[in-house]
């Protein structure tokens, strides 16, 4: 028929629905883009209930019992089971990085008998090495309120996580291009894992300050627990919104669990008030043994219809409610889906925990599925793809969780190590893991390495991040000399910084499909 697309290898199957390889690759390729929006939205709602279990999973303490050596009295006291810097590696990198983790080792599994890597992985996880890079420095560097600033506690562990960041890549390209240029090897993805045991390891050595392998460095003051502070000048009378419906020790993000995470806080009693009043212990103590954990996952049911949190009711703006309203509609199907995962409150969140892997997982493979779909019908490269939306999308949680720190943390700790961190996890774990896969059974089956198809455009990309992320790293340290601090200070300065961060990010993608397209 005059004016229809030309039969292609997409017209196949249907993803969707029955019937839809019978419209015009456009009408597809929109549809399918609409699609991958609305895999993003869930991925970053499942995500910001992972953030919830990993902040329970780091509320975890010990009774650890010592002798007072001037008394020779048992002393009992609470210390916390991971160690502050772990646990961004372990915890808060490691979860945020989980969708590219999950959508490179899926993309691994799908192509177990080829003797050629798939593009989705090394692409994806490249490209949100730099969205991590430099749009999330950009936000982070103006979360700060206007005048305030944040800076890095403890430089000496910051360097050691940005060496071994830097070195994941300089590793990525060596063995790409110098080692056995265009193949992997069985060995060449064996150690690349392991590397990131050796990043946890000098981490951790830096933290301790272990001697002949830590930089002297002094750290300044650093909050005493990982997890970001909460707002602790919430009093009784402002729990009002909630206390007809759930028991005061209730997290008020139930209720709107999954719709605007960020501004979730604890309704919770002040510790200073607390301490001070032995019957309000008693009455808080009471409370929560009668809150049945049982009760909080059926609420969590309930608050998947509920379209208007007590923060939109109080909106002036009544197209503010109604967009708000229509977009909590939207996402019903998602909370719906997410209320299956158990509160985060049992087995100190580590059942949250995995049972949101497990998400996330499904979503990252629907994901890689619509990307191939999207790069079929519009013949747009799968790197291209991958460098762009992909790295965008799977990223996002890297963002959330890096504002939040940015916002809720007196230090500048957290919100830049979860970028820095990031970058080492996506290429020691979320590449070294699917190379792993790949190449153990290519050696077995075939006796062959793994190919890596564009090997020349994937290592000029990873020169163009070198270069961008010098750029941005000297402005940081540029930052710290001149105004003591890396994220906020002068508006005027700090907006500065951020489109400049905005600037390299472009950079480095325009030239990263330009070249992979073959155009450069």
């Amino acid at each position: 028929m005059a004016g229809a697309d030309p039969p292609s290898a997409c017209d196949g199957a249907y993803l969707l629905f029955h019937g839809e390889t019978l419209l015009s690759n456009g009408v597809r390729a929109t549809l399918y883009t609409v699609a991958l929006a609305y895999c993003f939205i869930g991925l970053s709602a499942i995500t910001a209930r992972f953030f919830k279990s990993m902040e329970q999973i780091m509320k975890h303490s010990r009774e650890v019992v010592s002798v007072d050596p001037h008394t020779n009295m048992p002393v009992v006291k609470q210390e916390k089971v991971w160690n502050y810097t772990i646990a961004d590696i372990a915890l808060l990198a490691f979860g945020t990085s989980f969708p590219q983790i999950s959508l490179a080792t899926i993309d691994a599994i799908r192509n177990l008998g080829q003797l050629t890597a798939g593009g989705l992985g090394p692409g994806t996880l490249v490209g949100s090495a730099a969205f991590d890079m430099f749009p999330i420095h950009a936000v982070c560097v103006v979360m700060p309120r206007a005048g305030s600033k944040k800076k890095i506690s403890d430089l000496g562990v910051w360097l050691v996580e940005l060496f071994w960041s830097f070195w994941a890549y300089i590793w990525l390209y060596f063995i790409l291009e110098v080692w056995t240029p265009g193949v992997i090897t069985l060995w060449e993805a064996l150690l690349t894992v392991l590397q990131y045991g050796l990043l946890l390891l000098h981490v951790y050595a830096q933290d301790k300050r272990w001697p002949y392998v830590s930089i002297p460095f002094v750290r300044s003051y650093r909050p005493e627990d990982w997890v970001p502070e909460e707002n602790a000048s919430v009093d009784y009378d402002n729990c009002d919104e909630i206390s007809d419906t759930l028991p005061i020790s209730v997290d008020k993000d139930i209720l709107d669990i999954y719709g605007s995470y960020h501004n979730a806080e604890y309704c919770k009693v002040p510790e200073k008030d607390m301490e001070g009043s032995s019957t309000m212990n008693d009455a808080v103590k009471n409370t929560q043994e009668d809150t049945s954990w049982l009760f909080i996952w059926w609420r969590q049911f309930l608050s998947a219809f509920n379209l208007e949190s007590p923060e939109s009711r109080k909106m002036d703006s009544i197209y503010l409610r109604i967009t708000r309203i229509f977009f909590n509609l939207l996402i019903v199907p998602w909370k719906l889906l997410f209320a299956f995962v158990p509160p985060y409150h049992i087995a100190h969140g580590w059942i949250a925990f995995i049972c949101s892997l497990v998400l996330i997982s499904g979503i990252a493979y629907g994901v890689t599925k619509l990307t191939d779909q999207i790069s079929c019908v519009t013949g747009i490269s799968s790197y291209v793809i991958a460098f762009t939306a992909l790295a965008a999308g799977t990223s996002w949680p890297d963002l959330v969780a890096s504002k939040i720190a940015a916002e809720r943390q007196v230090t500048a700790d957290s919100a830049i190590a979860n970028i820095t961190c990031s970058n080492s996890v996506n290429i020691y774990v979320g590449i070294g893991i699917p190379w792993l896969i790949d190449t153990v059974y290519n050696f077995f089956v075939y006796q062959e390495p793994l190919y890596i198809d564009n090997a020349a455009g994937l290592s000029f990309s990873l020169l163009i991040f070198f270069a961008t992320s010098f750029g941005c790293i000297m402005v940081l340290v540029l930052r710290r000399i001149v105004l003591g601090a890396e994220l906020g200070g002068p508006r005027l300065w700090a907006w500065a910084t951020s489109v400049y961060f905005m600037a390299l990010w472009v950079v480095f993608v325009v030239f990263s499909s330009l070249r992979v397209s073959g155009i450069i």
